[in-house]
């Protein structure tokens, strides 16, 4: 790896260790919603952040670090962006129904958020309390709502297309009561 490779490495790491996002320049929810999308409602949101990360000549970026037991491996081609936001979610504040274009990271730092996922049709909740995190492939439609009485702040990290919208409002999918 490139010495320029492993400052930018260490550059993501040191993101992806620090922090989380949303995109100012992607609404969290289109002005006009269709009847059977679900607007946002209760939350507020800071992008902190977001650049795009990419081999120099166009070639797959790749980050890989092996220490001792540890294994980090992150490839993309060409490139990708990286974008991390500060959310805070009222007591009763929700989401809506969305999906992702990439992976989510998303870490709960105050208070109790629930997470349900589109594609089960149980409707089960994952709770996450502060200092627990939940992986979102972003494939499926899913909402994050705080049920608890207190305020819940997450940080989110997002790997997305270059350039890419970070959210995408989606259809309630019928499996959850709500």
């Amino acid at each position: 790896m490139t010495i320029r490779m492993a400052s930018l490495a260490n550059a993501l790491l040191a993101v992806l260790l620090a922090a989380g996002c949303d995109d100012a320049g992607s609404p969290a929810a289109p002005t006009t919603l269709k009847p059977e999308l679900t607007a946002s409602s209760g939350g507020e949101s800071t992008l902190l952040g977001r650049a795009t990360f990419g081999d120099p000549d166009g070639h797959v970026f790749n980050v890989k670090r092996i220490s001792n037991d540890w294994h980090f491996d992150l490839t993309a081609k060409p490139a990708f962006d990286l974008a991390v936001q500060h959310i805070v979610f009222q007591p009763g504040g929700q989401s809506g129904w969305h999906t992702h274009p990439g992976p989510v990271f998303i870490q709960v730092i105050s208070g109790t958020m629930t997470f349900y996922m589109g594609d089960d049709p149980q409707c089960t909740p994952i709770v996450r309390h502060a200092g627990e995190g939940i992986l979102d492939l972003g494939e499926h439609p899913h909402i994050a709502r705080n049920e608890s009485g207190a305020v819940a702040e997450n940080l989110v990290t997002y790997f997305a297309p270059p350039g890419a919208t970070l959210r995408i409002d989606q259809d309630v999918p019928g499996n959850c009561p709500f």
